[in-house]
């Protein structure tokens, strides 16, 4: 972006919103809360009780609600530092502040024009399709409701932009020197994900995108994308060429007779030990912020399996409120705005699959049970 306009020009939209997943804040919302994400599944009280217990070993609070506080006051500072007029908005799929209110605030704030940064940086139906349902839920309320009519567009995929990338590789770093010296430069490192069925993997992206053609689908492609790109910048920092490194997944929650995405976190790490790896570094590239399922599946979870095989083991950070990951949203905002206004616009990405579609196609990432109106799509 060379002249001044562009700099600080975010028109057509008027508004940002951040859009997540939301969490309990408090014991008696656990349950209440599973209730929403489980909607229309059938899943009995008593079972959503046993599910929770994740959530009561840390007082029944999710982290997420206070990381997405978090991350709003980040970008706000970061758009004003910057003279970007946008304001930013959170609304969460699953727990207040819910969607449909956010949305409503919005439209009797006078804003029309909306983009939506979801916490989700990757193609597929839970990190991306499901939102964009959500949203179409939710302005088909505010539609009935007699509300003005809103316009939302959301975000690329920004799993390989440099902003996401970049803190990713130093938290690696600093992971690996939290290590004892004797087996830092030995260490191999597991970079996780969340697991998904392996047909909603191989379903993930748009039918038309590369990536899609690639092993897993658009999903586990742009993974791999990610885990290389870090392990190449770790071995240039380190001067460690060669470091074995392996895409892995955690939080798997299906039945068990459908398939899944493999290797599960504990079952690498066993497979590690026994095959002489002098420790394990675990970096998860597929989470924004360190929310339960990196608190509890890789700080709790995994580290104790870790422990009770005497096997070294480290945690790196996710990217948080990084500055660079708030100023690689504002500049995602100014590029897609630049774009809707017909102007050229340099797309910024790392890696060998390049910037991700601006907008999504209807065949992108099926529901995987029956379809379903979704927003932001051509």
């Amino acid at each position: 972006m060379s002249d001044s306009r562009t700099l600080t020009d975010h028109a057509p939209y008027d508004a940002l919103l951040l859009l997540s997943f939301g969490g309990p804040e408090a014991p008696e919302d656990v349950v209440p809360f599973l209730e929403n994400v489980t909607r229309g599944r059938g899943i009995p009280k008593e079972r959503l009780t046993e599910v929770g217990k994740h959530y009561f070993l840390f007082g029944g609070v999710s982290p997420i609600n206070a990381q997405n506080r978090e991350l709003l006051a980040a970008l706000r500072k970061d758009f004003a530092e910057h003279g970007l007029g946008l304001p930013v908005y959170w609304g969460n799929r699953n727990w207040a502040p819910y969607l449909v209110d956010t949305l409503r605030e919005i439209a009797a704030d006078g804003h029309r024009r909306i983009l939506v940064l979801a916490t989700s940086a990757y193609a597929g139906y839970s990190g991306c399709r499901q939102y964009r349902e959500n949203l179409a839920d939710a302005l088909a309320q505010l539609a009935a409701e007699g509300a003005p009519e809103l316009t939302v567009d959301k975000l690329r995929h920004f799993y390989n932009h440099p902003g996401f990338v970049r803190p990713m590789v130093d938290a690696t770093l600093a992971a690996l020197a939290e290590l004892p010296a004797g087996v830092r430069d030995g260490a191999r490192i597991a970079f996780t994900t969340h697991s998904i069925p392996t047909a909603m993997a191989d379903a993930s992206g748009d039918p038309e995108d590369p990536a899609r053609e690639l092993p897993g689908g658009a999903y586990v492609a742009q993974h791999l994308d990610v885990a290389r790109l870090i392990a190449e910048a770790v071995a240039e920092a380190t001067g460690v060429a060669g470091r074995p490194w392996e895409l892995v997944y955690q939080s798997r929650s299906g039945a068990p007779h459908i398939p899944w995405l493999e290797p599960d976190i504990c079952d690498h790490l066993e497979a590690q030990h026994a095959d002489g790896a002098p420790a394990v570094v675990m970096v998860p590239i597929g989470f924004v912020s360190d929310h339960m399922e990196v608190k509890y599946d890789l700080d709790t979870e995994a580290l104790a399996k870790a422990a009770e095989l005497g096997l070294p083991a480290a945690r790196a950070a996710t990217v948080g409120t990084d500055p660079r990951f708030t100023a690689a949203v504002r500049e995602l905002v100014l590029e897609r705005a630049a774009g809707e206004r017909g102007e050229p616009v340099a797309r910024c990405a790392l890696g060998a699959l390049g910037p991700s579609h601006d907008v999504c196609a209807v065949a992108c990432c099926p529901n995987p049970r029956a379809p379903r109106p979704a927003a932001a799509q051509r």
